[in-house]
């Protein structure tokens, strides 16, 4: 079985990268960028809406 993933993307840095879900928190959480640490709700640093579907479904 494939492990899902989602893609992120810092509203701030512009660094992409992407996650399991399991590894994230709850999308309304504060969430940290590890490049530039910009400090803003998970939801707001996924990719696209399917993205974010994916997490909310996942966890």
């Amino acid at each position: 079985m494939e492990e899902a993933y989602v893609r992120l993307l810092c509203p701030e840095c512009s660094k992409d990268w992407q996650s399991t879900p399991r590894d994230l928190p709850e999308p309304s959480e504060t969430y940290h960028c590890p490049n530039c640490h910009a400090s803003r709700r998970l939801s707001e640093f996924m990719r696209t809406d399917q993205d974010l579907q994916t997490l909310k479904e996942l966890q």
